[in-house]
């Protein structure tokens, strides 16, 4: 097994794909809009991926936030609200708004362990500032470091109890992020201590399975690497400071942030690099074969840690319960929320 979870590139398993896989033991895989069309069809491929692996609880990940980072949309799946809207109702009923948050994150867990996906990326912890990129917007819970902890715990109980996996990102923090880090390298200037806010979210959380870095460049901690790239600021503040010691995996390997950092515009650098610097899973999402190879040819067999805190994040959620009854609790507590 490798350290690496993969995008595919369409709608089934291609024979390349399948291949591909076969011969290098992809830790997980990872889907996006381009891999989902129905219900059948989702279930038909995450059941070929578990089939593949030979492992009924393969890492099977998406990004469904809510709102507009949402791969599964209407007609086929309900819509489910960005976590602005949860942050909004703290400031009304704080226990509501948890309450409402766990209930959404529930019927979220459920829809996806359904379609056979056991990983869902979120809840993000990255805490607002006034200069913070739209990349993150409405993706972040609001400003108040506590309630975007308290939410985001929350979130993490309801896909628990749903029987998914949740992945707090993006640590260290993204929301002193000026550049969207798909297209550029954000750097923040903030000092360590000012830093201290951003890491209170993460802190609290350091239990959750699962964690993504940030693909950005924090000059109070490394003046060169960005975070997913940066053995200090892994070791120091991500293991360290957080105390955050369970499965760490970098952002998209795809993402335009890494072109300006060692590794360049190589997917087998890039992959090296991430793995390098302390994380334990490279996540690369585009589907591309011919970067999945390079990244393939690049990594060796997975660490024995890496694979125990794989292991320790997939037993996490356990499996589901209470699948009838989940989307109506979502309903009747975001009604109450409002």
């Amino acid at each position: 097994m490798i350290p690496a979870f993969f995008g595919l590139a369409g709608t089934q398993l291609s024979p390349s794909e399948a291949a591909l896989f076969r011969a290098c033991e992809p830790a997980g895989f990872i889907l996006f809009r381009r891999n989902v069309e129905t219900p059948e069809q989702v279930r038909a491929l995450t059941d070929s991926l578990k089939e593949l692996a030979g492992n009924a609880n393969v890492p099977i990940l998406i990004d469904q936030e809510g709102g507009r980072v949402a791969r599964l949309r209407p007609p086929h799946w309900p819509e489910f609200p960005p976590p602005v809207v949860f942050g909004e109702a703290w400031e009304k009923a704080p226990l509501t708004a948890m309450a409402a948050a766990r209930a959404n994150a529930q019927g979220l867990g459920v829809m996806l362990a359904e379609l056979g996906i056991n990983v869902d990326c979120l809840p993000l912890l990255d805490v607002k500032a006034d200069d913070m990129h739209e990349v993150i917007g409405d993706r972040s819970y609001g400003r108040d470091p506590h309630m975007v902890a308290s939410l985001g715990r929350a979130t993490l109980d309801g896909l628990k109890a749903g029987g998914c996996v949740g992945v707090v990102k993006h640590i260290p923090g993204h929301g002193r992020g000026t550049l969207d880090s798909h297209l550029a390298l954000p750097t923040v200037t903030a000092s360590a201590e000012e830093l201290e806010t951003d890491l209170i979210p993460f802190r609290r959380l350091a239990d959750a399975p699962m964690a993504m870095t940030a693909h950005i460049l924090y000059t109070a901690w490394d003046t060169e690497l960005c975070a997913s790239l940066s053995p200090t600021i892994i070791r120091d503040i991500v293991r360290g400071s957080i105390g955050f010691d369970n499965l760490l995996m970098s952002d998209d390997l795809g993402m335009h942030a890494l072109g300006t950092q060692p590794g360049g515009n190589s997917m087998a650098g890039r992959a090296r690099g991430v793995i390098e610097a302390g994380c334990d899973i490279a996540l690369h999402c585009g589907g591309d074969f011919a970067e999945m190879q390079d990244v393939a040819g690049a990594l060796g067999e997975i660490g024995e840690a890496a694979r125990a805190r794989l292991e320790r994040a997939m037993a996490w959620a356990g499996s589901a319960s209470g699948t009838v009854d989940a989307l109506a609790a979502r309903r009747d507590a975001l009604l109450a929320a409002a």
